[in-house]
């Protein structure tokens, strides 16, 4: 034995490609998991709690999320609700992964490592723009304050990735890897993932590249992209309680013995309620029949809102206030009140995505172990989405009719992907899922309702209200779609009538600019690069 080597420390070279591989497969499900959370708070999708946009996240909130996607920092990080995670750190993992894959000739294990890499640091420009990636993870040769590149130079970096995943799936390798967290060895699905994800990069950047919608229409035109439900590339939750707690982060924050922590987006609940969604029962689970305010007398003590006036803008655009019918308890956009003691009333995550409770009317309290017992999933790209992506392509050459059947698609696609859950949930009472007539009914009332529009406008907010509702369970492409069209302009804006510019980037975390003298702090108004639309509060317009 040679002592100068401490037995118990493994270098990269003696590591195993598969632990790598499992492990960035993992932090990857987590990242866009937290990601998708951020971004669907800023877009309505889900609740967010702050009047003020410049100050409702700090530099602090997005550590746990670079610590993910770069390198861990040996701690573990909490969520706005509690929930602890731990990273060990996607680019570091793949750094170390991929010279043991290429001599290995473990092509699959790098094709994935691939993958993966390019949708984190793509989000990861889309979230704070200019990011450290050239000379990132450099410290053995004395890096420690990487330069950032430019967003457009990262971004032709994952498209790169893609290409070169593409071939590396083709190829035949000494050994598959042992855990395909993804597509379980279904190589040709992953090569449509590598594919859809190129079309994601191209429409995210048409406002500045004259030649994106013909590379994203060269693609459809292929046609080896993500097109059906079991194509679609997700991350799928556990459901162990303890070493590790591997079940899904929504499921874990509030099946809880004291109630459910988070609340849902009174915006989203309110246009699925009006419209008669046929994914309602699956996205949320009542545990209570009635709202203080609306079927039953206001309540100081677990509503304060429900004894207040709406406020003027809110009366002026006819918006939803504090409460809906049929016990869907949530908040409004930016309701920073306090925590009253409504953790068995307040309306839960049903059964997707987050694999809890489908909702057959019991309106019961929730508790650790209801429903799926936290066996959902994180969505990353879904075939209803890529309808949606169409859609857009679509209005933007100006071709209503392929719109309109991409729409119908999206939700069509988005609907049957949903109703597949409620056999996650063994105590539901299926009675009450929506029939084939009630999934019918709702399809034709909202092509119809495109049908009658008579402006653009309508237009794109039918296709984007209803791509919003698809998106549950990951905001990131909604985030990306709002700052690139401005759609929906229906959404419901922030209680607070001055709440300061719509957030256009995040802020760079704060280990970041701690740590690296080469970045400096900055705030939420910075534009990323793909973003030329209006300074807000311009744009986007509901604020």
């Amino acid at each position: 034995m040679d002592l100068a080597n401490d037995p118990n420390q493994l270098t990269p070279e003696q590591s195993n490609p598969d632990l790598f591989l499992n492990s960035i497969q993992v932090d990857f499900g987590k990242v866009v998991e937290r990601f998708g959370a951020i971004a669907g708070q800023v877009t309505r999708i889900d609740y967010m709690n702050g009047r003020d946009y410049p100050n409702t996240y700090s530099p602090a909130d997005f550590n746990d999320v670079w610590s993910g996607s770069y390198q861990s920092t040996g701690v573990s990080f909490n969520d706005q609700f509690g929930h602890s995670q731990t990273f060990n750190g996607i680019l570091a993992d793949i750094r170390a992964l991929t010279p043991l894959a290429e001599e290995g000739e473990l092509y699959r294990h790098t094709a994935i490592s691939q993958v993966i890499e390019a949708y984190t640091i793509v989000t990861l420009v889309d979230f704070f723009g200019d990011i450290p990636y050239t000379e990132a993870l450099q410290a053995n040769i004395g890096n420690f304050n990487p330069e950032p590149d430019a967003g457009n130079v990262v971004y032709q970096a994952a498209l790169n990735l893609l290409e070169d995943a593409i071939v590396n799936f083709g190829r035949t390798p000494q050994n598959d890897p042992i855990n395909d967290f993804f597509y379980d060895g279904d190589w040709d699905k992953w090569i449509k993932a590598a594919n859809t994800l190129r079309m994601k990069i191209y429409l995210q950047q048409r406002l500045v590249d004259s030649d994106a919608i013909s590379s994203f229409n060269a693609i459809v035109t292929a046609g080896n992209y993500i097109q059906t439900v079991d194509e679609d590339f997700q991350f799928t939750w556990g459901t162990n309680v303890i070493q590790p707690d591997n079940r899904h982060p929504r499921y874990a924050n509030n099946y809880e013995g004291d109630g459910a922590d988070e609340y849902m987006s009174n915006w989203l609940m309110n246009l699925m309620l009006t419209t008669d969604d046929p994914r309602i029962r699956y996205y949320y689970y009542r545990q209570t029949n009635a709202v203080p305010g609306a079927e039953i007398a206001p309540n100081e003590e677990t509503l304060s809102c429900s004894l207040e006036s709406a406020p003027q803008h809110y009366i002026d655009g006819g918006f939803t206030f504090c409460f809906l019918n049929s016990g869907y308890w949530g908040r409004d956009h930016g309701d920073d009140d306090g925590i009253p003691p409504d953790g068995f009333l307040r309306t839960n995550f049903g059964v997707y995505p987050a694999g809890g409770r489908f909702d057959d009317s019991s309106f019961e309290g929730t508790s650790q172990g209801d429903g799926g017992q936290g066996a959902g999933i994180t969505p990353i790209m879904l075939s209803s989405w890529v309808d949606f992506m169409i859609a857009e392509v679509a209005m933007e050459e100006m071709n209503i009719m392929a719109a309109r059947t991409a729409l119908s698609n999206g939700i069509t696609k988005s609907i049957t992907k949903v109703q597949t859950f409620s056999s996650l949930d063994p105590s539901a009472n299926l009675s009450f899922e929506p029939d084939a007539t009630a999934v019918s009914n709702f399809v034709n009332e909202r092509t119809s309702s495109f049908d009658s529009a008579t402006t653009d406008q309508e237009r794109w907010n039918a296709i984007a209200q209803q791509y919003w509702v698809a998106l549950f369970g990951n905001g990131v492409d909604a985030y990306n779609f709002y700052r690139r069209t401005g759609y929906p302009n229906t959404l419901q804006p922030n209680v607070e009538p001055n709440p300061g510019n719509f957030i256009r980037s995040f802020p760079y975390p704060a280990d970041l600019t701690t740590n690296n003298s080469s970045v400096s702090p900055k705030d939420t108004n910075q534009k990323v690069f793909w973003d030329n639309n209006p300074d807000s509060p311009t744009f986007p317009s509901s604020n």
